[in-house]
């Protein structure tokens, strides 16, 4: 695969999206954007050469900023990671959730990378090809009442990608959905060891906690080809999570 290949990845400073960045900067051109943390960016851009943006996803302008830099600087977008989420900065019950973090949630979460990949698409159709991957969470399903903002932006996210597989399919462009469980990175790191010892006591049957590479390589079976035949697919990177057992 020829690094003339450019691959757009959102989020990409830090966690799950950092490590997108670096698996794909092997082979892709990799634009990678941030929102705040301009210093891990930077560091990003150091250790694999990606072209480093700062975008919010939340916000139509930046949007359009975006695809309007792939667009002038490289010509062509072959895979576009729809990684940039946040959680919400208060957890409180639903009883009690509040409507400004709700909206910010789902802006960026949901919203966002709705119409990044309606842009995103556009180019796509123009040139004949192209992947987009969502990375949605277990969250998706799994319900959580003390964020439930971020479950249902999740929730709102993977049906996006039926959506968007079903619209492009007669284009030959494959939309695809990577559902990661607890993957060690900022997110998680106030309860990173509670969630440890739960997933040793059974909670995750693989019995260990993800890590960003693990979900780096889920995308790179969607960047390779290697699922072109399966517009659709959710992809489970969570340890066995999805499974029920008795």
């Amino acid at each position: 695969m020829s690094k003339e290949q450019v691959a757009l990845v959102t989020g990409a400073s830090r966690g799950i999206g950092r490590g997108v960045a670096l698996e794909l900067a092997k082979t892709h051109t990799v634009v990678a954007t941030y929102r705040g943390r301009r210093d891990a960016a930077e560091s990003l851009q150091a250790e694999c050469g990606a072209d480093i943006v700062q975008s919010d996803i939340s916000s139509a302008a930046d949007r359009e900023a975006l695809i309007g830099h792939v667009r002038q600087k490289y010509g062509r977008l072959d895979l576009l990671v729809n990684n940039a989420g946040i959680a919400p900065r208060e957890r409180k019950d639903i009883l009690e959730a509040a409507e400004d973090i709700y909206d910010e949630v789902l802006d960026t979460n949901l919203k966002g990378p709705y119409f990044l990949t309606q842009l995103a698409a556009r180019l796509m159709v123009e040139q004949g090809r192209g992947r987009i991957v969502f990375v949605t969470s277990i969250s998706a399903y799994t319900a959580s009442i003390m964020r439930g903002e971020y479950c249902i932006s999740k929730a709102g996210l993977a049906m996006a990608v039926s959506l968007w597989a079903a619209r492009l399919a007669p284009h030959g462009i494959g939309v695809f959905e990577i559902r990661p469980g607890i993957i060690r990175t900022d997110m998680i790191e106030k309860v990173r060891e509670s969630y440890e010892e739960k997933a040793k006591a059974g909670l995750l049957p693989q019995g260990r906690l993800g890590d960003p590479a693990d979900v780096a390589r889920a995308v790179r079976a969607v960047a390779e080809g290697l699922l072109d035949y399966g517009t659709g697919t959710v992809i489970n990177a969570d340890g066995g999570f999805h499974l029920r057992t008795l």
